[in-house]
């Protein structure tokens, strides 16, 4: 099997349901509306699954003027896109500081009446300007001189609401080992999407992203600056919203490491400063590994 793009995911609401896609346009900051909405209760703390996982339910489609939301036993909502003159809202994620744009009382209600909570929707503010940790960053550009220089102005990595990086990317091969594992435990294979990623590869060995210092498609290199450590999200099914102690009791029997219970590389983008830059499913990939 040829190295590759397996597969795209967009998730425009932050732990609500993803989005496949065979051609998206991608930036620094990220793949087209990744993470660019948030829900949050009423003390501004972010939401998701891991509290909510009915959260995965809720299913976005980014439209040029806001965002239509879906649910089971709910009308559809339409929360258009306001933010441009309203006042930032601070919030924090994880130990990350960045601001939003609240989208009004509406979708507000929408949510709170699904979710059961008192719960508030978030736009990525205008003015907000959020950089992946500088200092995975400048460890990883130090450690990687002979790459594209272009990775060296951080503030061309400035994202929206994801959890630490712009990207996360996996290997399809990993998860197939992963449902093997599975498998021969007695539990049902699951779905690449339960790991949330943006970029999926195929054709290297299981868990060789391990040992990359990230890979290049066309005229876009990506950096695998922190392996991605687990929380118990990808225990959520993403048909049902039902909570299961698979895959991450099989996972943490084979993946744990020091820094927790690992599987997928959080990654960083250099991309050329003019034209629009568009990955597509099954584009080749060029890898570099760390040795």
């Amino acid at each position: 099997m040829h190295l590759a793009i397996h597969s795209l995911y967009s998730y425009p609401v932050k732990s609500c349901a993803g989005i496949r896609h065979d051609r998206i346009q991608v930036s620094g900051a990220g793949l087209e509306y990744d993470r660019h909405w948030m829900i949050v209760d009423e003390q501004g703390g972010f939401m998701t699954q891991r509290q909510h996982p009915r959260m995965v339910l809720i299913r976005p489609t980014p439209q040029p003027d806001g965002l239509r939301l879906e649910a089971p036993g709910q009308d559809a909502c339409f929360a258009p896109v306001i933010g441009d003159k309203l006042p930032a809202v601070p919030v924090t994620i994880w130990d990350s500081d960045t601001i939003g744009a609240d989208q009004g009382d509406a979708v507000a209600h929408w949510l709170s009446s699904f979710l059961g909570v008192p719960c508030r929707l978030l736009h990525v503010h205008p003015q907000a300007h959020r950089l992946a940790s500088m200092r995975h960053m400048t460890h990883w550009i130090q450690t990687h001189p002979d790459w594209p220089q272009s990775f060296l102005p951080v503030d061309r990595h400035a994202f929206a609401f994801a959890d630490g990086f712009p990207f996360l990317v996996t290997n399809q091969q990993s998860l197939d080992e992963l449902n093997q594992q599975l498998a021969t435990g007695g539990h049902d294979a699951i779905d690449m999407i339960r790991f949330r990623p943006n970029i999926v590869l195929q054709g290297l060995e299981p868990y060789d992203e391990d040992h990359l210092a990230g890979f290049r498609t066309g005229d876009i290199g990506f950096a695998f600056v922190k392996a991605c450590a687990r929380c118990p999200i990808p225990n959520v099914d993403p048909q049902t919203g039902d909570t299961a102690p698979e895959p991450g009791r099989t996972l943490a029997r084979h993946r744990q490491f020091e820094q927790g219970v690992l599987f997928g590389m959080n990654a960083i983008a250099a991309l050329p400063e003019e034209g629009e830059q568009w990955l597509q499913e099954g584009d080749a990939v060029d890898i570099e590994y760390d040795f």
